[in-house]
């Protein structure tokens, strides 16, 4: 059976633990080659991970007739060009998450990858995590019965001593850590409960560390019509991070970036199922990608269920940028909300 072989763009820090080594521990998979713009720490990333090949030339590794399918790892203010230069030589992409700076950055991904009937994957890593599995499998069961909520709370300690760099620099990250963070959130809801309907929101910078927002509320429905709410503030004085489903009969709680065990909470009582991380916590989702290129599975994370998640946050971002369909990073003097 043939196997996939990887390319990343961009081996930074995300590629030491959490996604490269996936690449070389999915079954059907092998990485062969990697790039950064600085050549040297390319070549210092493939000589301590055992890579076969480095360039400092993204277009080199993509044309490389070596290189299979390609992973972007970049940015997101660089995921559009690179991924239509990837959809172009015809070749599978992995693009990081969020997608890209905006919806409409998405869909150009969308539209171009299925003209060339290429397939397009969102690193939405928790879609293949057994805890998250798991409280999909309960909700599906019917064990919580029907569905009448869900709601979502983040709280962040802010520290005007650490800069986030990059995260809070639109025309990098699209937005403020909202992006960077809230889409697994918004992309995990959208897996477990369908997708998220009628979203509508604000945000709003409290803390004035960045121009970007540092909160942001939303809410939306449900596929079955039951409410949902979320909200987050990365200015705030503690740690939080709650995701709670309610249905008629029982009730589901866990958190979007934590360890814990999920909680289901019923009538008679509470049950727990431990089902902690994968160290290399892309794995379980590259094996998927893996699996659907070999003809052998299907990938739940795409460029169609990604975008979603894009379009999600641009309804609650809309007023705080005056609007995201155009290069509105480029004009940030004209944001209502950083006015």
């Amino acid at each position: 059976m043939t196997t996939i072989r990887w390319g990343i763009l961009g081996c930074g820090d995300v590629c030491e633990v959490k996604s490269g080594p996936g690449f070389q521990q999915a079954d059907g998979s092998a990485l062969t080659c990697v790039m950064r713009r600085t050549p040297l720490m390319a070549e210092d990333y493939a000589t301590r991970h055992g890579v076969p090949n480095w360039t400092g030339d993204a277009d080199a590794l993509i044309e490389d007739p070596d290189v299979d399918a390609v992973y972007i790892a970049t940015p997101p203010g660089s995921h559009l060009e690179y991924a239509l230069k990837v959809c172009a030589v015809g070749k599978p992409c992995y693009v990081e998450k969020p997608m890209a700076r905006s919806g409409a950055e998405c869909d150009k991904m969308v539209k171009a990858f299925a003209d060339a009937g290429v397939p397009l994957f969102v690193a939405y890593y928790r879609r293949g995590l057994p805890r998250f599995l798991k409280a999909k499998a309960l909700i599906d069961s019917g064990a919580l019965g029907t569905i009448t909520g869900v709601d979502y709370r983040w709280e962040g300690i802010a520290d005007p001593s650490h800069d986030p760099g990059w995260r809070v620099q639109a025309e990098h990250a699209g937005g403020g850590l909202f992006l960077d963070l809230g889409s697994h959130t918004l992309d995990i809801l959208d897996y477990m409960l369908g997708p998220l309907q009628q979203p509508t929101g604000e945000a709003r910078n409290a803390a004035g560390l960045y121009g970007v927002e540092d909160r942001v509320d939303l809410q939306f429905k449900l596929s079955c019509g039951a409410p949902g709410s979320a909200a987050w503030d990365f200015a705030g004085k503690q740690h939080t991070d709650l995701i709670q489903i309610t249905g008629e009969r029982a009730a589901l709680r866990l958190s979007t970036f934590g360890n814990e065990p999920v909680l289901l909470q019923t009538h008679d009582g509470e049950q727990t199922f431990d089902l902690p991380n994968p160290k290399t916590i892309h794995q379980p989702l590259i094996q998927t990608m893996v699996d659907e290129l070999r003809g052998e599975g299907a990938c739940p994370s795409s460029g169609i269920t990604a975008a979603r998640t894009s379009h999600v946050m641009d309804a609650a971002l809309n007023d705080y940028y005056g609007g995201r369909g155009d290069n509105f990073w480029a004009r940030p003097d004209s944001w209502p909300g950083r006015q």
